[in-house]
C-alpha cells in the first residue's frame, strides 16, 4: 500500500495521488510491494534498495545522513496476538528536500493518529517537527503499554495468589520479555533523538532537517519523555523479577505444607492399620475367641491415633 497525504490551505489532510505529490507532501506505505518500491523510488529519488532496508524485523534504530536524504530508524511498540505479548516494530522515515516518507512493515498505531489527522499542530509540509511528532507519538505509546502491563501485571499478581498453576507464571515470563524488547528499544530511540538533537548546529548550505526554537522545545520534550519511560521499563523489569521469585517461593511453600499435612494423614492411618496387624499375626493374643477383643482392640487403635493426632498437632503438622 502507498499513499500519499498533504495538508491544504485550510489544514484539511487530504489524500493526493502519489505521483503527483507536490512539495511538502507525506508519503506513507506498509508491507509494500516491489513494484510499490520501485514506484516511491521513482518519486522520492532514494534507491530501491535503501528503502527496503526500513523493511527488515531486527533493524535497530539509528540515523544516516545522506546527501539527498537523512534516513531515520526509531522502534515503536506493538502489541501481539495476546494481552501479555508486547514486541517492538522498526518504523523507517526519510525526509528528504520534497517529501517525508514513512516505511513500515506492519499497520503502527504510531501513524494511526496522523492518518485521522488528529494531532492538533500536525503539518505535513513542516517536516522536521512532523518526525519529532511521530516520534513524541512513539514514546507516548510506549508510556500507555507500560501503564498497560503494570495494569496486567496486577491482574495476574492477584491470580497467582489464589492458583498454584503455571499458567500464570508463563504470562509473567510474556510480560518480563516484552519489557525486554522496550528497553533495548527505547535505548537506542534516545540515542537517535540525541543525535537529531546535535543536528540543530549543523551548517551545512541545504540542511534537511531545519529546526526552529519549537521543534528543538519538542525534541527535548521527546527526550524527556523517552528517559522517563526508560525508567519505568526498568523499575517495572525489576518489579517483575521480584514478583516472581516471591511467588516461586510462595507456592513452592505451600506445596511444602501440603507435602507436610499428606504425611501427617499417612501417619494417622498408619497408627491403626499397625494395631490391627499385631492382633492380626498367626500366634496367640490376648482376647483371643473372646467377643470383647473385637471392641478392645478398636478402642486401642482410635487411642493410638488420637493420641498420634495430638502429637501431631502440637508440632504444628495440622
Amino acid at each position: 500500500m502507498l499513499v500519499a497525504y498533504k495538508h491544504d490551505e485550510e489544514h484539511i489532510l487530504r489524500e493526493v495521488v502519489p505521483e503527483e505529490a507536490e512539495k511538502g507532501s507525506w508519503l506513507h506505505t506498509v508491507n509494500p510491494t516491489e513494484a510499490e518500491l520501485k514506484q516511491l523510488s521513482e518519486i522520492t529519488g532514494i534507491p530501491s534498495i535503501e528503502l527496503r532496508g526500513a523493511l527488515d524485523p531486527e533493524e535497530r534504530s539509528h540515523v544516516e545522513l545522506e546527501d539527498e536524504y537523512v534516513f531515520i530508524v526509531i522502534n515503536t511498540p506493538v502489541l501481539r496476538e495476546t494481552l501479555d505479548s508486547y514486541d517492538t516494530l522498526p518504523l523507517g522515515i526519510y525526509v528528504t528536500e520534497r517529501y517525508l516518507i514513512t516505511v513500515c512493515l506492519e499497520y503502527s498505531g504510531v501513524i494511526s493518529i496522523f492518518l485521522n489527522n488528529q494531532y492538533a499542530t500536525f503539518r505535513t509540509y513542516k517536516k522536521t517537527r512532523f518526525l519529532f511528532q511521530i516520534m513524541n507519538r512513539t514514546a507516548t505509546l510506549f508510556l500507555q503499554a507500560l501503564q498497560q502491563i503494570n495494569r496486567r501485571t496486577d491482574v495476574i499478581e492477584a491470580e497467582v495468589r489464589a492458583s498454584m498453576q503455571n499458567k500464570e507464571f508463563f504470562q509473567l515470563l510474556e510480560l518480563q520479555k516484552s519489557l525486554t524488547y522496550f528497553t533495548s528499544a527505547l535505548k537506542a530511540n534516545g540515542i537517535v533523538m540525541e543525535k537529531l538533537l546535535r543536528l540543530r548546529n549543523n551548517v551545512q548550505p541545504r540542511p534537511l532537517l531545519k529546526m526552529y526554537e519549537e521543534d528543538e522545545d519538542l525534541l527535548e520534550d521527546v527526550i524527556i519523555d523517552n528517559k522517563q519511560a526508560i525508567e519505568m521499563v526498568e523499575m517495572y523489569s525489576l518489579i517483575l523479577i521480584n514478583m516472581m521469585d516471591a511467588f516461586a517461593s510462595i507456592i513452592s511453600n505451600n506445596l511444602n505444607m501440603v507435602m507436610k499435612f499428606l504425611a501427617s494423614i499417612t501417619i494417622l492411618l498408619a497408627v491403626p492399620t499397625l494395631v490391627f496387624s499385631l492382633w492380626g499375626i498367626n500366634t496367640g493374643v490376648p482376647w483371643e475367641g473372646e467377643m470383647i477383643g473385637f471392641t478392645a482392640v478398636t478402642g486401642i487403635a482410635v487411642f493410638a491415633t488420637v493420641v498420634a493426632a495430638v502429637t501431631l498437632w502440637r508440632r504444628n503438622f495440622f
